[in-house]
């Protein structure tokens, strides 16, 4: 492997494409192209351990070192066995394999995968009379199989653990969101720390979490233990360490406020602890109190947040809605606010017309972010009395 001159690949979210593409510019990557749910781009090895301990709407990150053609299994696996296995993994450590396949003549993931295992562990009985373990719980080296069409690309996953994986959430809700998303909606709706934020719904506090590592600039694995990088033959320990440590005194001064409602006690509980484990007790503030009987206490203030999904959690659609538009428009002049539903008919009950959509899924539910700016006067009067 070249570490000079990598080529990667980054899964995100569907809709989260352009944020991910700025994160990795402004990160130092080079040759940064947008695709569809991913981001490729080039760097170096450093930049590889810069990009999985900070990029905050990352998934995986994937390093492509074998790509061929294949137009039957047997040549797929020729190709394979074939391929010198020893220059990433080695006898004594564990491998998995994430398998995606788009073709006609490939059409069972699960039966190409066995395929590639197979090569992999004849390859190391040929040549060594031994063979490396499977472990698809916690492997030290994991293998992507990629297929479209006829051309198969495999990839080192330089993450391990999916990056939504922050590791500070020790309890979540009946409708948690994932940390990725929630970093991508924060950013969609423009959230970088200067000025207050509200998620008046906040569930088990992600959104809240998130919020205050954008503002602070921590990085988003700061609560991490361990990268499959940190597996490989060529890794350089002193390297990441100082990448880290770099990262790390980066860290900003914050004097706005984030603030978290809820009516539920066990979700404040969930919150509280999930914050703890984050060493955010001094930055978010979370207390009871029902969002349609609150009034804006903060200026600036952004708000974001995910409501309840009829599809997991029960609730009186039409007038949950409402109710969410009346408290828009009779409490919180002068306000922006995000919200992600997945049910845009009931979303119409809110009464106020969106001023941006966005497509994005919350896990398979497909979903729109919804913002909504709420002013005192007209739009007219009051960018006179900002200006």
């Amino acid at each position: 492997m070249n570490t000079e001159h990598l080529k990667i690949q980054i899964k995100t979210f569907y809709g989260l494409e352009k944020i991910l593409a700025e994160e990795i510019k402004k990160l130092g990557g080079q040759n940064v192209e947008e695709k569809n749910r991913a981001v490729n781009c080039e760097g170096d090895l450093g930049f590889l351990y810069k990009i999985n301990y900070s990029a905050r709407t990352a998934l995986k990150i994937l390093v492509p070192v074998f790509e061929f053609k294949a137009f039957n299994e047997q040549k797929f696996y020729e190709k394979l066995v074939r391929f010198p296995w020893e220059d990433y993994l080695k006898l004594n450590q564990t491998f998995a394999i994430d398998a995606t396949v788009h073709s006609e003549r490939f059409t069972h993931s699960q039966f190409m995968t066995l395929k590639m295992k197979d090569a992999i562990v004849d390859y190391f009985n040929r040549k060594y009379r031994r063979r490396p373990d499977i472990d698809t719980r916690n492997p030290d080296i994991k293998f992507n199989l990629h297929i479209d069409r006829e051309l198969v690309t495999i990839s080192l996953d330089s993450s391990g653990e999916p990056l939504y994986k922050r590791g500070y959430r020790k309890q979540q809700g009946e409708a948690p969101i994932n940390e990725v998303l929630a970093s991508g909606m924060l950013q969609i709706a423009g959230w970088d720390g200067k000025g207050n934020f509200l998620d008046p719904m906040c569930g088990s506090g992600t959104l809240l979490i998130e919020a205050a590592m954008i503002a602070l600039n921590l990085p988003a694995q700061l609560f991490r233990k361990r990268f499959a990088f940190q597996n490989w033959n060529n890794y350089d320990a002193e390297l990441f360490a100082k990448i880290k440590d770099f990262r790390v005194n980066r860290i900003k001064e914050f004097d706005g406020k984030i603030i978290g409602y809820d009516i539920d006690p066990k979700m404040l509980a969930c919150a509280r602890e999930n914050i703890a484990v984050a060493e955010m007790e001094d930055i978010i503030e979370v207390r009871k109190q029902d969002f349609f009987e609150s009034k804006k206490e903060l200026f600036p203030l952004l708000m974001v947040f995910n409501p309840p999904y009829d599809e997991r959690i029960e609730i009186k659609y039409d007038d949950f809605y409402k109710k969410t538009g009346d408290t828009f428009k009779n409490n919180y002049p002068n306000t922006l606010a995000w919200l992600i539903t997945s049910d845009l008919e009931a979303a119409k009950k809110i009464g106020l017309r969106p001023s941006r959509k966005i497509k994005l899924f919350n896990g398979k539910l497909e979903t729109r972010f919804l913002q909504y700016e709420m002013y005192e006067g007209s739009k007219k009067q009051n960018k006179t009395i900002e200006n």
